[in-house]
């Protein structure tokens, strides 16, 4: 008897009819033929309903990034677009850094006066507020630069001492000083400078380690707070500390190797001759937040009416909010909506930059005035988040073709299995085949015994009843009537 053999090798199936079962064996090797074949069969089934899951679970995904916007959704991408591009130009205009400025410095110093009110201030004027706080939370490096000749002046001393930045660097540089009595400065030239504190500054360190988190936290916040609008001398005018990015942008230069590659003094320069502080990165912040505004009707007014309609398409499908796919609703991480998006945001920059052009075209007389122009016109917001729509629009591209590549390979395997549970089921057919052909056999030798026992019992009971016949008379001599009481006995019966 043959029956398939199953081999793998580097996750391929291989069958060879080459295992044989001779008859003496047959016995003995027929069970375990039928369990090996069983259990084959076993894994199979198990194998292929596994690979079936992944092909589901693959199918699911390359349909999430597969674009199947049709042209009522991109009518509406485009739409939206063009509706973003006009409030854009007639509502939002150019980039004016002077008017974020102006609402910067009114938050700022309405922040300060708050700020120090909390804390006990009971006056109306900005600098007796910023005098007051400075007075109340002093800082130990505020002022030991002064006379060191360092490269160090009082308008850039905010950005140089590492302390004074609103950032977790310049909080760890504030608890630092602490415990090691030493202010941690860099100049403009990137020279770095640890300055042992004097006199003054050394009585605002902490008696033990509690008292100087403590001062190192809440006197370094409450400090900076007193001079985000400059000094009391200049309040609302004068230099405040440097913002977040400032901050970060210096802590880097502190690098070795960028520490001497010119970066120090662009910062310095930035922030001294540009006056970019806190206040300033507060309005170019505003005036973005300006720009967003377009973006974001775009953003709401697009993922709106994908969700509405195939609400819609759902409730119409499964005649009640009961069975709805909730999944295929969600107007997010799916390649459809962010088509939709990149079309409605690649509309929305094709208009603000042809109105940039001709707003910028109509103000100027040579191309660098032309350039200028433009670039204050010109929607940064709304080219950003085109940027990002058309990155995860090809991005959802390539995973598609990674995961439709992936599907062809499990197919693939699961072709194997199938391939491996025929066999298997061929081996049965075999190996039962055998067996009934067995079973036939075995009865035929049965039957042969049976029918020459049953000839011989014939032939004996015709010798017995020859012989009985010839010993009658010796039976009626020795037992009289007993051949009549047979004759009685048959006739009844």
């Amino acid at each position: 008897m043959n029956f398939p053999a199953i081999k793998v090798f580097d996750d391929a199936i291989e069958v060879e009819y080459e295992f044989s079962v001779t008859p003496a064996e047959e016995a003995s090797s027929g069970h375990a033929a039928a369990d090996w074949i069983r259990a084959g069969i076993k894994r199979s089934e198990s194998e292929l309903e596994a690979e079936q899951e992944r092909v589901d679970a693959l199918d699911r995904n390359i349909d999430r990034l597969s674009n199947n916007a049709d042209q009522i959704d991109n009518l509406v991408a485009v739409s939206s677009g063009l509706l973003a591009g006009l409030i854009d130009a007639f509502w939002v205009g150019e980039f004016d850094f002077k008017r974020g400025k102006a609402w910067s410095n009114h938050t700022v110093n309405d922040f300060v006066m708050r700020v120090a009110k909390a804390q006990g201030f009971n006056g109306d004027r900005l600098k007796d507020a910023i005098k007051f706080l400075e007075a109340k939370f002093p800082v130990p490096t505020d002022n030991i630069w002064s006379g060191q000749d360092v490269g160090i002046s009082a308008r850039s001393h905010h950005l140089d001492d590492l302390a004074h930045h609103p950032t977790p660097v310049g909080l760890f540089f504030s608890i630092l000083t602490q415990f090691t009595k030493t202010g941690y400065f860099q100049n403009g030239q990137g020279t770095f400078l640890p300055i042992n504190l004097d006199e003054k500054g050394l009585e605002l360190i902490g008696s033990d380690a509690l008292s100087k988190i403590f001062c190192g936290t809440i006197n370094w916040f409450f400090h900076l707070v007193s001079d985000m609008s400059g000094s009391n001398k200049t309040a609302g005018a004068g230099m405040g500390i440097p913002g977040p990015i400032v901050s970060l942008l210096k802590e880097i230069s502190t690098i070795p190797g960028l520490n001497n590659s010119g970066l120090p003094s662009k910062i310095k320069r930035i922030f001294e001759k540009e006056k970019f502080d806190l206040r300033g990165e507060i309005a170019a912040s505003y005036e973005l937040g300006r720009q967003s505004l377009p973006v974001m009707v775009n953003e709401i007014l697009v993922r709106a009416f994908y969700f509405i309609r195939r609400l819609v398409d759902e409730v119409k499908v499964k005649r009640s909010f009961e069975g709805v796919d909730w999944e295929k609703t969600l107007p997010w991480k799916n390649r459809t909506i962010t088509r939709m998006l990149t079309i409605s945001s690649g509309t929305f920059v094709a208009v603000d930059l042809a109105d940039a052009a001709i707003r910028a075209g109509s103000k100027s007389v040579d191309m660098v005035t032309f350039g200028a122009q433009l670039l204050l016109r010109v929607n940064f917001v709304g080219l950003g988040r085109f940027s990002i729509a058309v990155y995860s629009d090809v991005s959802m591209g390539f995973q598609r073709e990674r995961l439709r590549d992936e599907r062809i390979a499990v197919l693939s395997e699961q072709l194997h299995w199938a391939n491996a549970k025929a066999a298997f089921w061929q081996a049965d057919a075999w190996q039962t085949a055998e067996r009934t052909e067995t079973c036939l056999r075995e009865t035929e030798e049965t039957m042969k015994q049976s029918m020459a026992i049953f000839v011989r019992a014939s032939v004996a009971n015709r010798a017995s009843l020859s012989r009985i016949g010839q010993l009658r008379e010796s039976v009626q001599d020795k037992n009289p009537g007993l051949i009549d009481d047979i004759n009685d006995l048959l006739k009844w019966t």
